[in-house]
């Protein structure tokens, strides 16, 4: 009878389908290997204005920096990470790798996701592996109901304080992320938007 092979960890799993399908973003969350297509250009878009808010803002690399998908290791499993699509991080952010190209979550401040197709991953799941991982600020930028939400005290599984804000509203970010950033819910959420040709 021959020998069964041991199973291959779903990071092994995560590892090859990224070699496979560049541009992709593999994530374990619960326990589940979840795929993320590449990002559309309205995406990309938010990302950079909000980039550009906290960098006017004062996050200059001396005790934070902001970067885009650094992966955060979960608490929620003993393969979970996730890759937020931008982070406010410690300065020294390098010294806290734990493996496979994951950080610690105690250096992250604060996490932001942009929706995609698969909202419910955002708005859902990692609302809990965030808070889970006690990372203080999540902003999800929702657009598919036209909302930015902020999400921040960490309590287990949730974070005790969500507040979604709308168009209209200009949002200043909790000063633990190293500066008071300010953003403009209408241009954050039009930029998100495809251009009209």
């Amino acid at each position: 009878m021959p020998t069964p092979r041991p199973a291959r960890p779903l990071t092994a799993w995560a590892d090859l389908l990224m070699e496979r399908n560049p541009g992709h973003r593999f994530e374990i969350i619960d326990g589940l290997l979840v795929v993320t297509p590449l990002s559309d250009g309205p995406h990309a878009r938010v990302l950079a204005d909000v980039m550009v808010a906290c960098l006017r803002a004062g996050i200059d690399h001396s005790e934070a920096e902001v970067l885009q998908k650094v992966a955060v290791w979960l608490p929620t499993g003993p393969e979970d990470y996730a890759v937020p699509d931008l982070s406010v991080v410690d300065a020294d952010v390098d010294a806290h790798m734990v493996e496979n190209n994951c950080y610690e979550p105690s250096c992250f401040r604060m996490v932001l996701e942009v929706t995609s197709e698969n909202a419910d991953l955002d708005l859902r799941h990692k609302v809990r592996a965030y808070a889970a991982a006690a990372i203080p600020v999540y902003v999800i930028v929702d657009r598919g109901h036209q909302r930015l939400h902020v999400l921040t005290d960490p309590a287990g599984d949730k974070y005790e304080n969500h507040r979604p804000h709308a168009p209209g509203e200009i949002v200043t970010l909790p000063d633990s992320i190293g500066a008071k950033v300010t953003l403009d819910v209408a241009e954050i959420l039009e930029a998100g938007r495809p251009k009209k040709r």
